[in-house]
């Protein structure tokens, strides 16, 4: 098969970083992007060529296309590129809601032989993915509880205030943040069945939240306590999984903006008298591969003809889902802003 010649729907902050990692792969190459600070159409110094909207884009002859856009127009752009006959990846959130993703999902089916990855791109580090396979082993029991923290200060954009317009945004920090964290807790011990929550904006006073507290419980008894917070003034990364013999502790991620402190992972095996205190080991991660891998991952995807396995349609309208039914079980933020968590009848 031929390299990929790709296209970057959003040239921003984001956009820019997943066309780096998107260059230095082998068999991928840029050739065309869109960004709305673009007053028209031509070329940058590269050659790679660029225009103001993604309908212009997309006459360009790609294989490919990266959705980094706002997360009014990010189903939209998808399912466009869907059906321009291209494989397509789109950073997380999926969508504004409900009916964003399952609307992509709709389309997707309708091209059984393109490949759709969403971009949770905590998956793909080096402690989650380390973390994973330990809890997988069974060598430290089955999983009993988790509690996870993602904070950071502000629900900051790096451009402009969209990510506070709830017309645009469709969420705040749960949205935009903590939609790992709620990711990563389905990634650990799937789906959950009960859930409570609060839900606020009382400091911020945006129309999305700066706060949202979750105790969520699975089939079988697992619970998982969420904090994901836009006062966390010392931005925090904290998910503790605490099985029968033994806690997972990861701290910290690395990110663009290395404010989350160092990514570790602490592991504690309990022994025969141990009073509390069991024996612990750290590993301090000093790298972040989890771009590269993710877009190496999609890529592998599209010229094998395999399953994506992690960011697929179905997983990212559960997380979407589970999003919204965090937000629903709190009766004064569902009913303030008329939200709704069920996925539509005919998507099953």
């Amino acid at each position: 098969m031929k390299d990929l010649r790709i296209g970057i729907a959003g040239y921003g902050v984001v956009g820019k970083r997943r066309r780096h990692f998107i260059d230095l792969h082998p068999r991928l190459h840029t050739v065309a992007v869109c960004d709305r600070v673009f007053e028209s159409h031509g070329a940058l110094p590269d050659g790679v060529r660029f225009y103001r909207d993604y309908r212009s884009l997309l006459h360009e002859d790609l294989d490919a296309l990266f959705v980094c856009m706002t997360n009014d127009m990010a189903a939209e752009v998808t399912i466009a590129g869907l059906e321009r006959g291209l494989h397509v990846f789109c950073e997380k959130p999926p969508g504004r809601n409900i009916d964003d993703v399952a609307a992509v999902v709709r389309c997707e089916r309708r091209h059984p032989g393109l490949k759709l990855k969403y971009g949770f791109n905590h998956r793909y580090h080096d402690s989650v993915r380390d973390a994973l396979a330990l809890v997988r082993s069974g060598e430290l029991g089955p999983v009993i509880n988790l509690r996870g923290v993602y904070g950071k200060s502000k629900i900051i954009s790096f451009e402009s205030d969209w990510r506070t317009r709830r017309a645009l945004a469709g969420g705040g920090i749960l949205l935009d943040q903590g939609i790992h964290m709620v990711d990563l807790m389905r990634l650990f011990v799937g789906d959950f069945i009960d859930i409570h929550s609060f839900v606020s904006n009382g400091h911020w006073h945006h129309d999305v939240e700066d706060n949202a507290y979750a105790l969520m419980r699975t089939a079988d008894g697992v619970v998982a306590m969420l904090h994901s917070s836009a006062t966390q003034w010392r931005h925090r990364f904290t998910l503790e999984i605490t099985l029968s013999r033994g806690m997972i502790i990861l701290s910290g991620i690395l990110s663009g903006s290395k404010s989350y402190g160092a990514e570790t992972i602490t592991v504690a095996r309990v022994g025969d008298d141990d009073a509390g205190d069991p024996l612990e080991t750290t590993v301090r991660y000093n790298a972040d591969t989890s771009w590269r891998d993710e877009i190496a991952a999609f890529a592998e995807a599209v010229i094998e003809d395999r399953p994506i396995a992690d960011g697929a349609a179905m997983e990212a309208l559960k997380t979407m889902q589970l999003v919204f039914r965090i937000y629903c079980a709190d009766p004064d933020w569902k009913r303030q802003f008329g939200l709704n968590a069920d996925v539509p009848e005919d998507i099953g």
